[in-house]
């Protein structure tokens, strides 16, 4: 779900949230944010680029009838943050926003904007946010599902999510959920789970989808819901951005305003998240455990006191995480996740690579072991000689203190090293507690910036759990790591150039509208309706449009409710009264239409009557 964008000429656009918008046309180049920059390449891999030019009239019609709702509605529900966020983010009323100019703007208050394609892996997605950038689905919904759509699109992204980012309070706690999301332990569940919703998200959105794979899509996706087992770390702090970064309310119960941007970029959502159907709870750790429907409409809602509180619950999820917390039950969630991970020890050696044994002794992990390519490294910098050339095959070693001995290996002095025989040329048995020994040649040890032995590399090295040989003096040189615990395990590699990360091909793609001549006529009059609302066209054509949208394009309702508006001010009362009683027509024959057709009239005429 890309490419990044260049450096390369571009127009320069002043935006503002008025009724009408100008445009400053300029040949220099444009500067990439900085924040894009210095991505890493596996981030990148899902950056692709926004071509303007495929937003058609209808799309941009789409955008206008949203956001002229947002602003008026919002404006009244949602945080204060909300509108002037807008502003600040460059984001206007008349135009789907250009990723170009959003990138200069954002850069002002210290995040950026990225192009995708739908949904990008949860972990990506997060890991996004701790780099300050912000992923936006640059699609847009099709008409037909103007109110709501399953699928990510620019509506959602960018008028959604950009306008909040404004607040630094708010902004900070995307920017941290982001840092420890990217660091939560998938199951090996949670992947095939993305999958199914991206591929349902899509076939719900696409126009003509079959229903018979939409509903194959459903069967699978609550299939998988059924049979997910216990729920991961991943899964669970997806449960708290879906409740707060998506769908948040903050306040009080009894007085909500909106912030989440699911609510936000959905004018049906918005009017009913604020009805007594959905329940509102005080938001708290518990909303972690509460899983969601991502094609549905939400029936209850957390309600925050204060973005402030949001930072304090996400500090507790993070005191459970196998991140904080160590151990050989968090080395197990690696080992269940089947996906590439890291362990941290007491003296800060990192081991990352795909765990697949854990030994525990008296609750204490006493031995871990990798298979495939296997990097080591400090302060998540790998170190060198310890890449994934030298450990290619898997990486094993004993962990914890030295049988019979109260000091450990990590606290040793030097003089307590020579004492034990640990030392450069020495041939040592090392005791472990948990029946773990290591006997051989000891080359050299490596220490960290502190001084503490971190890695012992052994020549003739036997190593044994019990009986049970662990590594053999024919396998080569032996490192063994120091650390007398496991103290943290998070999803991903220690250093992310360690490891060819460049490797996700989503399994579906974004289904694109369908091309046909009836379409394109119906955009050309569209195009012809905005190029009259902008002044490069005579308003007498308006007669000529609405008779052939009327003849040729019976079901269309957003087309005659912009003609509406450029016949506010126009005295041809009787064309104004031919098209409002089409748009009555169109309620009474498709009742869907009701709302949508009543509410741009009343954007239009504020308080009049449009009988």
């Amino acid at each position: 779900m890309r490419f990044l964008v260049p450096r390369m000429a571009t127009t320069k656009k002043i935006v503002t949230l008025r009724p009408t918008t100008t445009f400053e046309v300029m040949t220099n180049s444009f500067e990439s944010n900085p924040l894009i920059d210095r991505l890493p390449k596996h981030l990148k891999q899902f950056i692709k680029p926004q071509d303007y030019a495929d937003y058609t009239p209808i799309n941009q019609a789409v955008w206008r009838y949203v956001m002229r709702k947002n602003v008026d509605y919002l404006s009244k529900v949602a945080h204060n943050s909300y509108l002037d966020g807008l502003k600040k983010t460059g984001l206007e009323i008349e135009n789907i926003p250009n990723m170009y100019g959003m990138n200069r703007i954002l850069k002002e208050i210290g995040w950026a904007a990225v192009a995708v394609d739908g949904f990008i892996p949860p972990n990506a997605f997060m890991e996004f946010q701790a780099y300050n950038v912000l992923v936006i689905a640059s699609d847009i919904r099709q008409l037909e599902h103007i109110e709501y759509t399953p699928a990510p699109d620019i509506i959602h992204e960018g008028a959604g999510h950009a306008p909040i980012i404004a607040n630094p309070e708010y902004a900070e706690y995307l920017r941290r959920f982001g840092e420890i999301g990217c660091k939560a332990i998938s199951s090996h569940k949670d992947y095939e789970m993305y999958e199914a919703i991206r591929l349902l998200s899509i076939l719900k959105e696409a126009e003509g989808t079959p229903q018979n794979e939409i509903d194959a899509a459903e069967k699978a996706v609550e299939d998988l819901q059924n049979n997910m087992g216990e729920m991961s770390e991943m899964a669970k702090i997806r449960n708290l951005h879906w409740w707060t970064v998506e769908y948040g309310l903050i306040g009080t119960v009894e007085n909500p305003k909106i912030y989440g941007a699911g609510l936000l970029s959905s004018i049906g959502e918005s009017a009913w998240c604020m009805t007594d159907e959905v329940k509102k709870i005080p938001y708290s750790l518990d909303a972690a455990e509460q899983s969601f429907d991502i094609t549905k409409p939400q029936p209850q809602l957390f309600v925050t006191p204060d973005f402030a509180f949001l930072s304090q619950v996400l500090e507790e999820f993070a005191n459970t995480m196998a991140l904080r917390k160590g151990g050989p039950k968090s080395v197990q969630k690696l080992i269940d996740s089947k996906a590439l991970g890291t362990i941290e020890l007491s003296t800060g050696l990192q081991i990352s690579g795909v765990f697949t044994n854990v030994i525990e002794h008296n609750g204490k992990s006493v031995y871990v072991q990798t298979v495939g390519k296997t990097a080591l490294s400090y302060r998540n910098k790998e170190l060198v000689g310890h890449g994934t050339n030298t450990h290619s095959e898997g990486f094993g070693s004993p962990i914890g203190t030295l049988k019979g001995i109260n000091l450990t290996i990590e606290d040793m002095s030097p003089r307590d090293l020579k004492a034990y025989n640990i030392y450069e040329g020495e041939t040592v048995t090392l005791e472990f507690e948990g029946d773990i020994t290591v006997s051989g040649e000891i080359i050299t040890g490596s220490r960290n910036l502190q001084g503490e032995i971190i890695l012992i590399s052994f020549r003739n090295c036997t190593v044994k759990h019990g009986e049970t040989v662990l590594f053999q003096p024919e396998w080569g040189i032996y490192d063994m790591a120091v650390g007398k615990k496991v103290v943290s395990a998070f999803s991903g590699p220690a250093d992310v150039n360690s490891f060819d990360l460049i490797t996700h091909v989503p399994s579906s793609k974004t289904i694109k509208a369908k091309k046909s001549e009836e379409r394109s006529n119906l955009e050309e009059l569209y195009r012809e309706v905005r190029n009259i609302r902008e002044g490069n066209n005579n308003n007498d054509s308006l007669s000529t449009i609405f008779h052939t949208v009327k003849t040729q394009h019976p079901k269309d309702w957003l087309l005659s409710i912009e003609i509406v508006e450029l016949l506010k001010d126009k005295n041809e009362p009787e064309l104004m009264q031919e098209v409002l009683i089409h748009l009555e027509k169109l309620k009474e024959n498709r009742p869907e239409l009701n709302k949508l057709i009543s509410n741009g009239l009343e954007l239009i005429f504020e308080n009049e009557s449009v009988n």
